[in-house]
Formats: C-alpha cells, sequence, structure tokens
C-alpha cells in the first residue's frame, strides 16, 4: 500500500517542486521496484479526492470514478500525475494495481499541519482558531479507523485495474468545524475565530459517490460527533507527541526552495494575529517541520575540503581513503546504510563534509550471479540506497561523486565490436542480461532528475595491487578459460585521483570513466606474461561456451571517453596506462 506522499497544500504553493519529487518521482521509483521484483500482488496506490477539482455547490451527485481529473493546485496535480504513473504501469507491465481516491481523513497521531489537529493544539493553548477566508469551504471527513477498514476491504475484495472513492455523504463547512471545536472547547467563537487571507486558489468542495465500495461492503459507521471527541481526548493526553509544532500551527506554513535545495519554514505578514515568540520560536526550531537546513554561519568554520566516503569495506571505497591520507585531505566513512534515510542524515550533520563519494553498492560475491537470486537485496542498495543518498545530499546542497558501472551497454549495429565507435554518455543503455546490471541502469537513468550527482562509469577495473581478487586482471588470471573480447577498462591508479579532481571542479553528469580505447582479454594476458610470469599459459573459449558455465550474461562494449579526455587532456589510453601503472610497477626482474 503507497501511502506515501507530501499532502499539505498549503506547503505545495510555496514549494511546488517537492511535490513533483516525493508524489511522482517517488510513486515512479516504487512502481519501478515493484516491476523489477515482479512478486507484487496487490498495489493500492492511495490518491485523493482533489484530483477531480472543485466540485459544483449544488452538485446533488459526487464526482464518480470515471469522472474528469482537474486538479486546481501544485499538490492535487502532482497526485493526478501519479495516477497517469500507477496506471500506465498496471497496462504496460500488467502490475497489479488499484488506486484509491479519498475524503479529508483525521484522528489520533495526525501531524497538527492538518486542520482538524491543528484546531486542536491551538485551542489546548488557548490560541485563535485561524480560518482560510470566509469559512465556507465544504469538505467531508472521515474518521481514520473508517478509512482504514476501507483499506482492509479494498485489498482483499477489490479489483485489479479499478479505482475505488473513499468517501462520506456528510459535508461540513470550515467554519462549522471550528465553531464544533469551540464547542467542544468551551470557547466564544467570536473571540476565538480569526478570519486570515486565504490560499492562491481554495476549492469550494470536493463531493464523492462512493456507492461503488459500498457495494463491495464497506461504510461509514463513526459520527463525526464521537470521531471529534476520540480525537481531542487522544491530543489531550498525549500533548507532547510531536514535539515542538510551532511551526506547523501558523496560519500558512510554507515550505520554499532556498539555494543548494536547502528548505525552510516561512509565513506571511498574517502571523500579527499570534504571538510574536510563538513565531520566533518556530524559526529556531524548523527542523522539526521540514527537513534540517545546512547552516551558512557555519560555512566559514568548515575545511576547504572533507570528503564523506561510502564503501568502507569496498575496494575503491578503500583505495579512495588511502587517496585521501596521501593528498591530505580530511575525511571519514559513512556509518550508516544506504536505505536508511535517518543514518545518513545523522552521517552529515555529524561529518559536516564539503562532499559525498558513494562507492557502496552490490556486485554480489563471487560475481554478479549472485545478483541474479538475490535481487531485492540487490534493488535495496544499488537503487534505493543510493536514490536515497542523492536526494539527502541534495537536501544538503552537496555534490555526490557517483561510482557506477558502464556494464550497461553491449555491442550492437551501430556500435560493432572492433569499430572504434563507442557509446556516449547521453546513449540509452542496452544491455540488460545480468540483474545487477538493470538495477544500475535503472538508477543511472533516476539520477538524471538531480542536478548535485555525479555519475562515472566505471569498467573492468584494474589497479596495481594484483594480489587484489576485484581486480580484472587477477580474476582472468585465475580462470580455467577466458572470451578474448576488447573492452573498454578503468585503470584506478590514474582514475580514482581524477575523480577527486572532478569533486573540486564540482563537474555533475554523467562520465564515462574509462581510459580512451580498448583492450582485448588476450592483449592484457599477454602483457601479464611478459611482465609478470613468463610461464603463464591460458586458454580461450567462446561466448556460448562461456554462456554454459555462469548464470547471467556478461556485458562487452566500447564507451567513448572523449567528454573525459577534453576535461583531462593527460589522461592516458587504455594500453599505455596499462602499462604505466599496472605492468612496470610490478615487472618481475
Amino acid at each position: 500500500m503507497h501511502f506515501a506522499a507530501q499532502t499539505h497544500v498549503d506547503n505545495s504553493f510555496g514549494n511546488s517542486f517537492e511535490f513533483t519529487k516525493n508524489n511522482i518521482y517517488g510513486t515512479h521509483v516504487l512502481l519501478e521496484a515493484c516491476k523489477v521484483t515482479g512478486q507484487i500482488r496487490r498495489f493500492i496506490h492511495v490518491s485523493t479526492d482533489e484530483v477531480y477539482g472543485e466540485t459544483e455547490e449544488d452538485a446533488v451527485v459526487g464526482n464518480h470514478e470515471a469522472s474528469q481529473l482537474l486538479p486546481t493546485n501544485p499538490y492535487s496535480a502532482t497526485k493526478a500525475g501519479a495516477e497517469m504513473l500507477v496506471m500506465a504501469y498496471g497496462r504496460s507491465y500488467g502490475l497489479p494495481v488499484i488506486t484509491t481516491r479519498g475524503n479529508n481523513v483525521y484522528g489520533p497521531n495526525q501531524f497538527p499541519e492538518k486542520l482538524i489537529p491543528k484546531f486542536i493544539l491551538l485551542a489546548m493553548r488557548g490560541k485563535p482558531l485561524p480560518i482560510h477566508g470566509d469559512g465556507s469551504n465544504v469538505r467531508s471527513y472521515l474518521y481514520c479507523e473508517d478509512v482504514a477498514e476501507a483499506f482492509e476491504v479494498i485489498l482483499h475484495k477489490g479489483e485489479v485495474g479499478h479505482v475505488y472513492n473513499i468517501g462520506t455523504k456528510r459535508e461540513r463547512r470550515v467554519i462549522d468545524v471550528a465553531k464544533d471545536m469551540c464547542k467542544l472547547f468551551n470557547m466564544d467563537p467570536d473571540a476565538s475565530i480569526k478570519f486570515v487571507e486565504n490560499r492562491p486558489f481554495n476549492d469550494q468542495r470536493y463531493f464523492l459517490d462512493d456507492e461503488k465500495l459500498k457495494s463491495l461492503g464497506w461504510s461509514e459507521r463513526t459520527r463525526w460527533e464521537e470521531g471529534l471527541k476520540k480525537t481531542i481526548e487522544w491530543y489531550t493526553s498525549n500533548p507532547n507527541w510531536w514535539g515542538d509544532v510551532s511551526g506547523a500551527l501558523l496560519p500558512h506554513p510554507r515550505m520554499l526552495m532556498m539555494p543548494g535545495g536547502v528548505d525552510r519554514l516561512v509565513d506571511g505578514p498574517e502571523n500579527a494575529e499570534f504571538d510574536s515568540d510563538d513565531v520566533a520560536h518556530n524559526r529556531s526550531q524548523i527542523g522539526i517541520v521540514v527537513p534540517t537546513a545546512k547552516s551558512s554561519s557555519n560555512s566559514t568554520k568548515k575545511p576547504s575540503l572533507k570528503f564523506l566516503i561510502y564503501g568502507r569495506t569496498g575496494w575503491i571505497g578503500g583505495l579512495l581513503g588511502k587517496l585521501c591520507e596521501k593528498q591530505e585531505i580530511p575525511y571519514e566513512y559513512g556509518r550508516g546504510r544506504l536505505e536508511d534515510r535517518s543514518q545518513l542524515l545523522a552521517d552529515i550533520q555529524a561529518v559536516k563534509p564539503t562532499h559525498v563519494f558513494n562507492a557502496a553498492g552490490v556486485t554480489g560475491r563471487p560475481n554478479v550471479d549472485w545478483c541474479e537470486s538475490h535481487k531485492t537485496e540487490t534493488i535495496r542498495t544499488n537503487v534505493s540506497g543510493t536514490l536515497n543518498l542523492a536526494d539527502v545530499c541534495r537536501e544538503h546542497g552537496l555534490l555526490m561523486m557517483n561510482f557506477a558501472t558502464g556494464c550497461i551497454f553491449e555491442y550492437d549495429a551501430k556500435h560493432p565490436e572492433g569499430s572504434g565507435i563507442g557509446f556516449k554518455e547521453e546513449d540509452t543503455p542496452n544491455f540488460t542480461g545480468s540483474f545487477y546490471s538493470k538495477t544500475k541502469a535503472m538508477v543511472e537513468e533516476l539520477l538524471k532528475e538531480y542536478d548535485n550527482v555525479c555519475t562515472l562509469r566505471v569498467r573492468m577495473p584494474i589497479s596495481s595491487d594484483l594480489n587484489n581478487p576485484r581486480n580484472f586482471i587477477t580474476k582472468i588470471a585465475r580462470y580455467d578459460k577466458v572470451v578474448n573480447i576488447p573492452n573498454s577498462m578503468t585503470i584506478l591508479d590514474e582514475l580514482l585521483p581524477i575523480s577527486i579532481e572532478m569533486a573540486k571542479r564540482k563537474l555533475r553528469g554523467i562520465w564515462n570513466f574509462t581510459n580512451p580505447g580498448v583492450v582485448s582479454h588476450n592483449e592484457i594476458l599477454e602483457m601479464y606474461k611478459k611482465y609478470i610470469n613468463p610461464e603463464f599459459k591460458w586458454v580461450n573459449f567462446t561466448l556460448e561456451e562461456q554462456a554454459r558455465v555462469i548464470v547471467a550474461p556478461r556485458s562487452n562494449n566500447e564507451l567513448d571517453a572523449s567528454k573525459l579526455k577534453k576535461e583531462f587532456p593527460e589522461l592516458m589510453s587504455i594500453k599505455e596506462s596499462l602499462i604505466k601503472y599496472v605492468f612496470e610497477p610490478n615487472k618481475k626482474q
């Protein structure tokens, strides 16, 4: 069940891009992950009645599930857009999707940016209840337990591909909600209700036809008066459940995008209706309501460079740490798991880095065949985890250097083997032979939406450490048989220092992170024989023969490294770099 979303309409007027990122992009990520697993029996997408737009004031029949979608604010527009993606995945990929569109929900535990808990907490503090406009706007409210029962019915009885309205015929004007609240708190409505500036656009009414859901056996059970009393009892018994929420209790909270992708909460001039102390206190406690902002006042105290590196136990991550020590660049390894956002936030707050390097990922042990039988684990790190880190970095205005893979292409008619025509950064991946490559191509495509990411496509990495089992040369020197195909490759001794320089230059986008040109398995082994072991021998076999002893096919391609070469003219060709950085230092006398 997909409940996650940015839902507060007020915030969508101040920072609509965050709503697009969370509601559309986030839904797309989840759909793609579900499609890849192929194990989802039901995908319940939770949408809103607001996608229908405003209902006529005199309408006696509500919007039914086939009604036209006419959203009127950024929030509802993103929810409608997400619905289109859900429908497309249902039709194109056969994902078993069901969409719900519900009226307003209220009850215990609700965050107080919503009307009813906001009114309750303000009334508990003896503060005025702010109403947008004249309070004539009509809304329908459902108690949370009734809504939970509706979802249970839809989960077990709903038909795949269908939409279900979750609604009530019992409507209330906002002014009436405020008066009901005043009555229960023994407050004078005339003195306690304050009318404030209206939203940029405030739909007058939402009205749903819920007969389709009722036909499955569901019905609303909780009366308004009963549900409201239960909700008030919970908040009065748990007044500090959400901590300091004074920012959410303002008449018009806004989330505005600040330079560097940092959010803050602000309010309009109508704050004069509330105590100035509350407003000042809110500004000091903004992190309670929105993601913690990076403090500009501390920027001068930071070192000129400080790296936060993920992938401590990995080959590339370990080498990056050694490079930082050699170049005297302060660094720390991340302690958090990529899939745990709270841990990533804790790392960034503790380390206060200038750059983040992501060398963490699932490649499989002993090789990528492992990913074929551990798909969810592979998705969790390679897709969800990487996106999580990119998103956290963006919120903190940090550049993320992301070590990706070039094993997402294979030779084809436009890029034939031996032609010298390599795949460029803008080319669409065409290799889906292994699940590992699928996840890496998927996340690369999604990372294009993040302007704070520099993606480095590494291929068949090689270093001067010929004892490392991850080293491509070490691998093929130990194989009984090897294929003989020219490929692009990455000499880490030359290119990892370049990755640090790229971070310093604040380069972004996708880069083919390989040495120019290609080298074949046999050419490498000939060098190995010449420089390392004159007695070395090997046997070749064909791709067809290789396919009999591996689970997933392997990628073979040439990447066009001209973009990297233009930025770093000193970059050596693959064969020159192999000799200088790998074989000459290891040459047997």
